[in-house]
């Protein structure tokens, strides 16, 4: 490709090579502007070295790749920071490996933030395999939901008020708008973005990171949008969970202790680290009964 990129796709794989391919072939189909695909490659054992090794020597046109492949599973924001670091677009994403683009979603994206010179992060619509709505717009965590979280009250009482709003239950999925924190899975920034809140937060190996930047963006007055007309399809979780839910929910407790512990303060971390213990006993008894989280 002799046209410099605008967009920089960032994809983190993990022993998903099925959905990776899947994902790789959406962007080469769909995209319609210069891009370059960045894959960082952490450890995996199912082939997906060998598979993108490939595809990186393959001619797509106005798109280009770098692979980078780590010799041991660094982790969702490290491996991210490595690709940011190797990126040259104008726009940065970092899109999971578990989705699939759709015609115009990079036009479109690139053309909201044109429009909108007040963005400095935006998200677009997720929808399922079957395409119904996927919700990818969160509120700002409040001690109240994540305590309930960790105790799996929202697997009981799903409809409780501090649920209602952590989960944005009423968001209008129709209507591009400000929000206070996008899905990981399609996470879009132009490059100024750096200038101001700089990289992903390594201590976050997985679970959160993207949460921390969207709160380091409103700490700065900075803007989040969702963007309605351009679509994903995201398939969910799909590396992490091969990881034991008691494996998980010990990364997410640590996730979420740092996040209270960098932005909130000392009291709600020690709650969260208090309540910890009894969260891993519970997902290690309810796992058999109750239907994973997702990432």
């Amino acid at each position: 490709m002799t046209q410099k990129p605008i967009v920089s796709i960032i994809i983190v794989s993990w022993n998903v090579c099925g959905l990776l391919k899947k994902c790789i072939e959406s962007i080469v189909q769909f995209s319609e502007i210069p891009s370059e695909i960045i894959i960082v490659d952490n450890a995996s054992a199912d082939g997906t070295a060998d598979y993108v090794k490939k595809i990186s020597q393959a001619s797509f046109g106005n798109i280009s790749f770098k692979i980078l492949l780590n010799a041991k599973n660094k982790g969702f924001a490290r491996a991210n920071n490595q690709g940011i670091a190797q990126s040259t677009g104008a726009y940065i994403l970092l899109l999971n490996p578990d989705t699939e683009i759709r015609e115009n979603t990079l036009a479109q994206m690139v053309g909201f933030f044109k429009s909108c010179s007040d963005a400095c992060i935006a998200g677009c619509a997720h929808k399922n395999p079957d395409n119904t709505v996927q919700p990818s717009v969160r509120a700002n965590p409040t001690l109240s939901s994540q305590l309930l979280i960790l105790l799996k009250i929202h697997k009981i009482f799903p409809y409780l008020l501090p649920f209602k709003k952590y989960f944005q239950k009423d968001f209008d999925y129709s209507k591009t708008q400000e929000v206070q924190q996008i899905a990981g899975s399609f996470f879009m920034f132009p490059r100024k973005t750096l200038e101001t809140l700089g990289l992903l937060d390594e201590s976050f190996f997985i679970w959160f990171e993207e949460v921390d930047y969207c709160a380091r963006a409103q700490n700065a007055g900075l803007k989040i949008y969702y963007v309605s007309d351009a679509e994903i399809i995201h398939h969910q979780a799909q590396s992490f969970n091969q990881l034991f839910s008691f494996t998980k929910q010990r990364m997410f407790n640590k996730s979420l202790a740092h996040y209270f512990k960098k932005h909130t303060g000392y009291l709600a971390y020690s709650i969260i680290l208090l309540a910890s213990p009894v969260s891993l006993f519970l997902s290690f008894i309810m796992t058999p009964f109750l239907k994973p989280d997702k990432k």
